[in-house]
């Protein structure tokens, strides 16, 4: 009989170990090494050839890049144009996917409307593994969903579920979720690094060799990140998280990885009692402000993936009562408002060394790039000096650390959607200023951080 081999794998990095320590030496992560459970080893001497030096086996045909032919990826909408935005334009058959989101979220909501289209024109299975089919059934009524078409089984043998599929032959098929399916082969407990690897590399193996679109779906623990091994992400082709505070009523779907598209796409959904929802205009919905205006509040422009945002930017400063004055984000890098805040006192000439700074993102969204320095400046000298901003106004552009402004993607296409929503003044940086006016948008272009002070006031 053949020796079980085991190894020990991270479950933040999956970096591999021979034996169990405490900390894994490449994340610097305590107490993620865990021992799993591998296949028996084939022994040497079968892969060597009678002739000296040469190896046994068939070998994989050798090509030229140029002699590959390239084709389109076909694909099929999920019937949600938010969903297809993320996924770069739709489902690609044969492709993982793997879906994250806190409990509530609204994951299996999401994918339980999307099957229930679909069904309509293509055959989907979806597999229940934390609830029961009564349970699936009443939430498609529910939301008064088409359930004529849509095959469901309640399983969590990962052989049982490829044994259906083989035989019902989905296009499209939802496991719910990854962390409860488990296989007899691995003698661990479902949800261990073991069962989640061995199951998600089984499923996605089906789904390469029959075409059929695999979505997994997956927990996310209390950091925030997708629960059980990290190796699982680098199985998938494509990791999409369903992000929204609970006592929000939007959530925001983000990719982390597609290799079939940009990485940098965003889908809007405001949760109902019929469902998840599509936003048409997302910008409509992050510019719900005051009627009031207050200081320290400034809107810009952002850019996810292809379409601009207009989000609104806060900013509170209050004389600090410690030794050393909080600075907070919410919604932006804690580290680049530091930095930001030196800018200003060293090119700027404004001090708020001995003052408590609170920055937030109006909605809940994350801003990533650069394009919001300008603006996060403005709403904080705004609270500091209160005074009040001009309603009609949108800043964005990026400050460099010796005080100059420099220019972001994609400009005249910000400006654009700025003027469409009815915005008067736009202050941004001088390699952004158009060629040709914008009808209704006065530009005034900067190029130090002053000069963007002085036009704001």
């Amino acid at each position: 009989m053949a020796k079980v081999k085991t190894a020990f794998v991270c479950n933040d990095c999956g970096a591999d170990y021979r034996k169990w320590q405490g900390q894994c030496s490449e994340c610097r992560a305590w107490n993620t090494i865990t021992e799993i459970r591998l296949g028996p080893a084939k022994s040497a001497g079968v892969a060597r050839s009678t002739h000296a030096g040469g190896y046994a086996g068939t070998t994989a045909a050798v090509r030229l890049l140029k002699d590959i032919d390239v084709v389109e990826l076909p694909r099929f909408s999920s019937g949600l144009q938010e969903l297809d935005r993320v996924l770069g334009g739709g489902f690609v058959p044969g492709s993982a996917i793997l879906i994250g989101g806190h409990p509530g979220a609204g994951k299996s909501t999401l994918l339980l409307q999307t099957l229930c289209t679909l069904a309509t024109q293509h055959s989907a299975l979806y597999v229940t593994g934390e609830e029961s089919p009564q349970q699936i059934a009443m939430r498609a009524d529910r939301l008064s969903l088409p359930t004529d078409t849509l095959k469901i089984m309640a399983e969590t043998d990962v052989d049982a579920i490829l044994a259906a599929a083989d035989q019902h032959k989905p296009k499209v098929m939802v496991i719910d979720s990854i962390q409860v399916v488990h296989s007899e082969a691995i003698a661990s407990a479902p949800g261990s690094v073991s069962q989640v690897r061995e199951c998600a590399a089984q499923l996605t193996r089906f789904a390469k060799q029959s075409g059929v679109v695999m979505i997994l779906v997956g927990h996310v623990t209390k950091e925030g990140s997708l629960a059980g091994p990290k190796v699982l992400e680098h199985m998938i082709d494509c990791s999409i998280l369903l992000e929204g505070e609970q006592d929000s009523r939007y959530r925001i779907l983000r990719g982390s990885k597609n290799r079939f598209g940009a990485v940098n796409e965003l889908g809007i959904f405001a949760m109902t009692d019929q469902g998840l929802r599509e936003v048409k205009n997302p910008s409509a919905i992050f510019l719900d402000r005051a009627e009031r205006p207050a200081p320290g509040t400034t809107v810009m422009v952002v850019w996810e993936g292809t379409r601009p945002l207009l989000v609104e930017i806060q900013a509170l400063v209050d004389d600090s009562s410690l030794g050393n004055p909080r600075r907070v984000a919410v919604g932006f890098e804690q580290n680049r408002l530091a930095m930001l805040l030196a800018v200003l006192h060293r090119h700027g000439g404004i001090q708020v060394g001995d003052q408590d700074v609170f920055a937030n993102v109006v909605g809940g969204v994350r801003v990533l790039e650069t394009s919001a320095d300008l603006a996060l400046l403005t709403a904080i000298v705004s609270s500091l000096r209160n005074r009040v901003l001009s309603r009609d106004m949108v800043v964005f552009g990026e400050v460099g650390l010796s005080g100059e402004i420099r220019p972001v993607p994609s400009g005249q296409e910000r400006l654009s959607e700025a003027a469409k929503h009815g915005f008067r003044r736009a202050i941004v940086p001088r390699g952004n200023a158009p060629k040709q006016p914008i009808k209704g948008l006065e530009i005034i272009p900067v190029s130090r951080l002053d000069e963007a002070l002085q036009a704001v006031q």
